[in-house]
């Protein structure tokens, strides 16, 4: 399993010439641009793939994101590399997995509540399978304190019910989940306050994203981005940032990669 926190601001290379696989031989590749984000099937059960944003051209002209499909890309260096180039990207992925790309969803940064309007917090994570892309589960932040203190609370991806007006919809069970992480959860503070309110962020994130969903997942990125850095870094984005400097930490990540995709 994987997380989105350890994709996202990660450096995306594509091959310059066919690879050569098992020899050990270098691979030459060429950068691409930057993980933006992931975006979820319609249903919004499903990692389908990542945002891309690449890089301009000559620093100036602006570049359309790329879409690389969940199955098409590995370990490389400290960043990513595209693994199928002829299929595994744009509009030969998208067809290739059968999506609806404008029906599709970017669920980071968007406010959750349950069916019966229990509000729950922003999704700040997603955990999910290698293989399938499968959301094993939702990890819900409140913005009002420091996740490091309060921790967040693991929605199994069979809670999800959908997206509706700007919220992810969850099922009323999910209100009585139990923190996991943080030092305040481990000492059992701050529950309550985890539970209800949501972050100014988080709030102008959830708000133009309802806005902009129907207008496609490459639209609803973009009204995430604006809301975000309007508001403020994010535990996301500082999190990939950080993990993208690392390089110890971008060794535990490719291994944990390799032994998901077994």
């Amino acid at each position: 399993m994987l997380k989105i926190t350890q994709l996202i601001g990660l450096v995306v290379y594509a091959p310059k010439s066919p690879r050569k696989r098992g020899d050990g031989a270098e691979v030459a590749a060429k950068r691409i641009g930057k993980v933006r984000n992931v975006v979820c099937s319609p249903s919004g059960a499903r990692v389908v793939g990542l945002i891309v944003h690449r890089r301009d051209i000559a620093g100036m002209v602006a570049r359309p994101d790329l879409f690389v499909a969940f199955d098409s890309f590995e370990p490389f260096e400290r960043g990513l590399l595209i693994t199928r180039p002829d299929d595994g990207v744009d509009d030969a992925a998208r067809a290739r997995l059968g999506l609806d790309w404008d029906a599709c969803i970017i669920w980071n940064g968007m406010d959750a509540k349950t069916e019966d309007g229990k509000q729950l917090g922003y999704v700040a994570d997603i955990e999910f399978s290698t293989k399938t892309g499968k959301i094993k589960a939702f990890h819900l932040g409140d913005g009002n304190m420091s996740e490091s203190l309060v921790g967040h609370v693991a929605v199994p991806g069979s809670m999800l019910v959908g997206y509706k007006d700007g919220w992810m919809i969850v099922a009323p069970e999910a209100a009585q989940l139990e923190l996991s992480g943080g030092a305040a959860a481990k000492a059992g503070e701050g529950y309550a306050r985890a539970k209800d309110g949501v972050s100014k962020a988080a709030k102008k994130a959830g708000s133009a994203a309802g806005k902009a969903l129907d207008k496609g997942s490459r639209e609803l990125g973009r009204a995430l981005g604006k809301a975000k850095r309007a508001a403020g870094e994010n535990p996301a984005k500082k999190a990939g940032e950080h993990l993208k400097g690392a390089s110890s930490m971008f060794s535990d990540f490719a291994n944990e990669f390799k032994k998901a995709s077994k």
